[in-house]
């Protein structure tokens, strides 16, 4: 059946019949046409954004939320460019995202026109695939594809540029009946040869570690990850990506590997003689020096995008597919070699293990002068607030804080910037998170530095019923850089004071955006100021935590070290052998 229709009606059709719910976008020039059918879509709902970048993240905190692709829309030239940022945290952290952007008429293109921009070449390394758009018949296919793509095999990415006069354009639309996508064809289930090596080495193994990354939450094999750890009785790493994806409080897990991970996590890979890495990309924050990482492990690397298999380590045993589907037949192959009788004997493993879980437990002290520890504010905060919320944290100190001392019990409860480490990404993930699950409650932990990127956003939340919270960790600096500055710049502090604990005012800041503000000055306020903004429920909050200004994040391994190197607090190092 087909029906006469314009390009831009097409578009806005597409996007119903694929299934899309919400648009985060603010229309311009280029775009315009489209803004005008989706004005009468009863299935779209748009929010309008006050910045193109604070569309995106949110689109990447909706996705992250829900699991389904995010939509974002912009104008052509610096419209489409004010989203470069958000499609390149989306593809570094394989969020689901299809971006769409006007582009100026097809007889303008190349020409330099007033708002121009070569959007699909700006955005070709940082997309899983793009789209420029110049017939009105190609955007209910184009549409249909990009989708498919974006949310398929390792997810990303997608653009959908289009041309102004294709969107006015009237022709006569018919949905697609199939997809034509040649050579696209995702590998999700796993060489059965592959899986039975990887459990005879699982169980000849004497320390084993099961290395779970991102691809674990994106495969939603959190539960098939559970069974296969307590079958095996190996101990877990989560990396910053899969924080939840492996309860916390289990008494396999070791918590969290890399730059600053525990010590008992960077130990376990540093010191195990068999790494099965699950849905991980051996990035370099987890491995430090990568000549120096784990020297005598063999490596068995399971991931649905073959091209991260080997790139930075050398597997052993390749597996290709998606990770529930690996982690399925591992599990199966490893009860088959039980049931021949060859069952993994981890138990000196586990004595060393437990000593490092034990003597370097993750640890903060109070300041002497009676300020505010960040790290207080943010471990009342996730003792109060509980596991079931959403905690999505912008970039530095306080990101790692809130993977560090906020306890982890389900898989996708932590939404943050990982590759990119995109400054201002928290409130409009937070925002975006909050559209795609308004039952939960949702904090963005949040620095002053990212703070002041994008907390326009907080006028969008308010202005659309959207009550997010927000703990701002206010240091007054831009604390992550200001430590590297105290350990290797010798406290030379160039150009990292923002002067923030006195301007802006954060609390008129919050009720001049139409939220309720509230300053925390002292560990005895902490408790009652997040009670209180939990209760609150029709408008957003944002809380000031004036915070000590030298507070670090330990455990560190410095940049480019080996991880054999890391120090759990200034000038103190772990003994790695056991001492009984």
């Amino acid at each position: 059946m087909t029906e006469q229709m314009t390009g831009a009606q097409a578009l806005v059709r597409a996007l119903e019949n694929v299934g899309v719910d919400t648009v985060f976008g603010i229309p311009g020039g280029a775009i315009l046409p489209a803004y005008d059918p989706l004005y009468d879509s009863q299935k779209l709902r748009h929010i309008l954004v006050r910045h193109e970048q604070g569309a995106g993240h949110a689109a990447q905190g909706y996705a992250q939320a829900t699991g389904r692709v995010g939509v974002c829309m912009a104008t052509s030239g610096p419209g489409a460019t004010n989203l470069v940022t958000p499609i390149a945290d989306a593809y570094m952290d394989s969020v689901p995202m299809v971006a769409i952007t006007g582009q100026v008429a097809s007889r303008f293109i190349g020409t330099d026109a007033f708002q121009e921009a070569d959007i699909s070449g700006i955005t070709l390394p940082i997309t899983k695939h793009n789209f420029l758009v110049t017939d009105p018949r190609d955007i209910g296919r184009t549409v249909l594809e990009a989708f498919h793509i974006a949310g398929t095999g390792r997810p990303g990415p997608v653009l959908v540029d289009v041309a102004k006069d294709a969107m006015q354009a009237t022709f006569d639309f018919a949905w697609p009946e199939e997809m034509r996508l040649p050579g696209y064809r995702p590998v999700t289930r796993p060489h059965s040869k592959q899986v039975r090596e990887a459990a005879r080495m699982i169980v000849g193994a004497q320390r084993p570690v099961l290395y779970v990354g991102g691809g674990v939450i994106k495969a939603r094999a959190a539960a098939e990850l559970r069974v296969l750890a307590e079958l095996t009785g190996a101990p877990v790493v989560t990396t910053l990506m899969a924080r939840g994806a492996f309860p916390d409080s289990h008494p396999l897990h070791m918590g969290m590997p890399g730059m600053h991970g525990t010590v008992g996590a960077v130990g376990a890979l540093q010191k195990s003689d068999l790494i099965v890495a699950l849905g991980a990309r051996f990035d370099d924050r987890v491995t430090g020096d990568l000549a120096s990482f784990a020297p005598h492990a063999a490596i068995v690397h399971a991931d649905i995008d073959p091209a991260e298999i080997s790139k930075n380590r050398q597997a052993d045993v390749p597996i290709v597919g998606d990770a529930r589907e690996v982690i399925a037949d591992l599990i199966v192959a490893i009860q088959t070699e039980h049931a021949a009788g060859r069952i993994g004997d981890y138990t000196a493993w586990w004595q060393q293990l437990n000593a490092w879980k034990s003597t370097y437990a993750l640890g903060y002290d109070t300041p002497d002068n009676g300020e505010l520890a960040p790290q207080y504010v943010i471990e009342r905060l996730g003792k109060i607030v509980g596991p079931e919320a959403l905690y999505c944290a912008g970039v530095g100190q306080h990101q790692m804080w809130a993977s560090q001392f906020i306890s982890y019990e389900n898989p996708g409860t932590f939404i943050n910037s990982g590759g990119a480490g995109t400054m201002g990404y928290a409130v409009p993930a937070a925002m975006g998170a909050k559209v795609g699950a308004p039952d939960k409650a949702v904090w963005a932990i949040d620095g002053d530095g990212c703070f002041q990127m994008t907390n326009q956003e907080l006028v969008t939340c308010a202005v659309e019923g959207i009550p997010i919270k927000v703990a701002l960790i206010n240091n007054g600096n831009l604390g992550m850089v200001r430590q590297w500055q105290t350990l290797f710049y010798d406290g030379r502090y160039s150009n990292t004071r923002l002067h923030s604990k006195r301007i802006p005012d954060f609390v008129k800041l919050a009720d001049a955006y139409g939220c309720e503000g509230m300053r925390v000055e002292s560990a005895g306020e902490v408790d009652a100021a997040i009670e209180k903004a939990m209760e609150i429920d029709d408008r957003p909050v944002v809380i000031d935590f004036v915070v000590h200004d030298d507070a670090m994040v330990w455990p560190m391994v410095a940049a480019g070290s080996s991880n054999d190197d890391i120090k759990y607090a200034r000038d103190l190092a772990p003994k790695w052998e056991h001492e009984d």
